[in-house]
């Protein structure tokens, strides 16, 4: 219960900040349509509007651009238009359909691989979509970004306007660079979220997340995150069973709603310096000793106030955030890889009690422990287990 309590104090709760995107004219447009309902709950708002009418009764085509810039990935161009133009035949000429543009303040736009890309003017729209680039270990993330003021001013623009934007992946950067994030929940690559963080401080990043919506800008997790956010959309304007059945046509899961499952702990950059790593090792090698916060301030011969200050300054987090974090993802391997019975893998993470547990692993994965093992589960014929 200590513990437990600790963590609220340590992480946080959600900040449900809600409010409408700002009026073009006076006169509500966009997303304050209800395109992208303001929520910071990943998902919030789905199904039909609270009146009971179908989303789409009555409604004009919804607006979409997607913002288009040198070195941005193609797939992610074309991925959401393409879905939502299956979403507008599942939903049948009567429904609310989608006007696509792909759009620059440039003229001629080369994508991912090469591939040229015919663009339009930035017009007014009601959603703008930002997709996102390649980061290779040895990106400079300032080199990179630094040609895409236009990009970046448009998006700035189109914000201060009313319209709901969208970032794919890392175009969360570009939103960053725009200042669309400062004070507001944000998500991206779980790869890459450690470096939004440093390069926005001002944003609470969610990396666990798939799609985060707050006040009229959202952004996803990686890749395939820009079908969670079109499914989302699609639900918003056309109802839950359109977005459904149009997941099962172009076999999407509809139902996903965290990225943790899919953090490989070996790809992540080791984050901190030498005072952090030393506590965090200290942890790790200890994962089913209670969380002690003072015996671990003696252990360095410092006090608890200036062991969580250096700890966070380093890392951006607390000791018991990377605590339960290490604990979650040594869980992870053992569900996938053994017979344990959850009870026995809690107790060797550091639970005595399986709910508590599995109220922390359902936190960070958004799976019960049972229904990450049967989605998870590694046999042993598998060639990637």
């Amino acid at each position: 219960m200590a513990e437990a309590e600790t963590a609220r104090q340590a992480e946080g709760g959600a900040d449900p900040v809600t409010g409408q995107n700002a009026p073009r004219n006076g006169k509500r447009q966009g997303a304050g349509r209800g395109a992208l309902r303001n929520s910071t709950a990943p998902g919030a708002g789905r199904g039909a509007p609270r009146d009971g009418r179908e989303p789409d009764a009555g409604r004009h085509a919804l607006r979409v651009g997607v913002l288009a810039y040198p070195g941005c990935f193609a797939s992610e161009v074309f991925g959401v238009p393409d879905l939502l133009t299956m979403a507008g035949h599942v939903a049948g000429p009567d429904a609310s359909g989608y006007r696509v543009s792909v759009v620059s303040p440039r003229r001629r736009v080369t994508a991912s691989g090469g591939a040229s890309l015919e663009v339009h003017p930035v017009p007014e729209v009601d959603v703008l979509v930002v997709p996102g680039f390649e980061v290779r270990p040895d990106t400079d993330l300032d080199a990179r970004l630094a040609p895409l003021a236009p990009e970046i001013a448009a998006i700035r623009a189109q914000a201060s306007a009313g319209t709901a934007v969208v970032s794919l992946c890392v175009g969360a950067f570009l939103l960053a660079e725009a200042g669309l994030l400062d004070g507001r929940q944000a998500t991206t690559s779980w790869l890459h979220a450690g470096e939004l963080a440093r390069r926005c401080p001002g944003a609470d990043v969610r990396p666990e997340h798939l799609v985060v919506t707050d006040r009229g800008v959202t952004t996803t997790a990686a890749f395939s995150a820009m079908y969670d956010f079109a499914l989302d959309l699609i639900r918003r304007n056309n109802g839950a069973r359109v977005a459904r059945t149009t997941a099962r046509l172009a076999l999407l899961d509809d139902a996903r709603t965290s990225q943790t499952p899919y953090v490989d702990p070996q790809l992540l950059p080791q984050p901190g310096r030498g005072f952090s790593q030393q506590v965090m090792r200290r942890l790790d090698q200890n994962l089913a000793e209670p969380y002690d916060l003072a015996a671990l301030a003696d252990a360095f011969q410092i006090s608890t106030r200036t062991l969580l200050r250096r700890f966070a300054a380093e890392t951006g987090r607390s000791p018991l955030a990377h605590l339960q974090a290490s604990r979650v993802r040594r869980a992870r391997h053992l569900l996938e890889t053994t017979d344990r019975t959850v009870a026995a893998i809690a107790a060797t993470v550091g639970y005595q009690d399986p709910g508590t547990f599995a109220a922390l692993f359902v936190r960070h994965t958004g799976h019960r422990p049972s229904a990450y093992r049967t989605a998870f589960r590694r046999t042993s014929g598998s060639p990637f287990a």
